[in-house]
């Protein structure tokens, strides 16, 4: 069995009469990419706050690696690394020199072919000679997750690390954070493009007003909570009388005056194949077939919204 990672117990942190967590707990295996999805003020980056320091809890506990933070917050934070969300850096050294100074932060010894990978995982190393402040603004985000990791860290904070860069930069940052992941590297993943979720992850939590909504296998609520539609269009209208019974039963719903049937499948219900045959067997005159399925996106919404 491997080692956990994180371990959250009970974690509550108010400001005032606000309570921006209400008592999560949570825990997260070495070596998972775990992603934390949830609306703005959810709760996301007070909690990554509170493990690395940034935030002072209320009242919970905290462990790294088996380490309690409240006894040794040092030993166990040095081995975390965090993407802000916020661009931070120093404007007066190169890229390179920016990254061998944030290894010595973390005493860690000169490691230039390290350094080199990570330049070359994250198309930097053309600019490594640059100063930081000519950077442009995606360059900046990919220095930024170049200083979280270059101290190889064992558990990596990711808060919206792709917030407003180009496709290229995801590329690359999801063919990087997989080979970490090979060699052991925990990540937990906040982001509003659910699609570097439902790419990564292996497990998703959904937070929401400061509290833990559920944590499962994404696969597995993909299956739960997703939903095949089908889409099928007719060459002129029917009425609902002429729609089978068997569709009717199962939810199916005529749109766009008649020319349009929408079926949701989901687990248990009339699958879509068997609608096909019950369209062709009543001789409906069918146009058009479309299939799609639901997104994590989709899944995420009907969370919140208590579907």
């Amino acid at each position: 069995m491997s080692q956990l990672a994180l371990e959250v117990n009970n974690l509550v942190k108010r400001f005032g009469k606000l309570t921006a967590l209400g008592g999560v707990s949570l825990n997260i295996p070495e070596g998972e990419i775990f992603a934390l999805l949830g609306p703005n003020g959810a709760g996301k980056t007070t909690l990554i706050g509170a493990i690395c320091g940034l935030v002072k809890k209320t009242s919970g506990t905290l462990r790294v690696f088996g380490q309690d933070l409240d006894l040794d917050s040092v030993t166990a934070r040095s081995q975390i690394g965090l993407v802000p969300q916020e661009i931070n850096f120093d404007p007066f050294f190169t890229v390179e020199e920016a990254l061998q100074i944030q290894m010595g932060y973390f005493g860690k010894p000169k490691d230039p072919a390290h350094i080199d990978e990570i330049l070359t995982a994250l198309n930097l190393k053309q600019k490594a000679k640059s100063n930081c402040r000519s950077l442009s603004g995606g360059m900046k985000r990919r220095l930024l997750i170049a200083k979280a990791l270059v101290h190889q860290p064992k558990l990596v904070f990711l808060d919206e690390p792709t917030a407003g860069v180009d496709v290229e930069l995801r590329h690359d940052l999801w063919a990087y954070v997989r080979r970490l992941r090979e060699r052991g590297t925990t990540f937990v993943l906040t982001t509003h493009y659910l699609e570097e979720a439902e790419e990564l992850a292996d497990r998703i939590g959904i937070i929401n007003e400061g509290k833990l909504l559920l944590v499962e296998d994404k696969t597995a609520l993909m299956h739960r909570l997703g939903e095949r539609k089908l889409l099928v269009r007719f060459l002129t209208p029917i009425s609902v009388e002429q729609l089978p019974q068997q569709i009717r039963d199962a939810g199916g719903v005529l749109q766009e005056s008649g020319k349009l049937l929408l079926f949701g499948e989901t687990s248990g219900t009339l699958k879509s194949q068997d609608v096909l045959n019950a369209l062709y067997t009543a001789r409906l005159p069918l146009s058009e077939v479309e299939t799609r399925k639901s997104k994590l996106e989709d899944i995420l919404l009907n969370v919140l919204h208590g579907k």
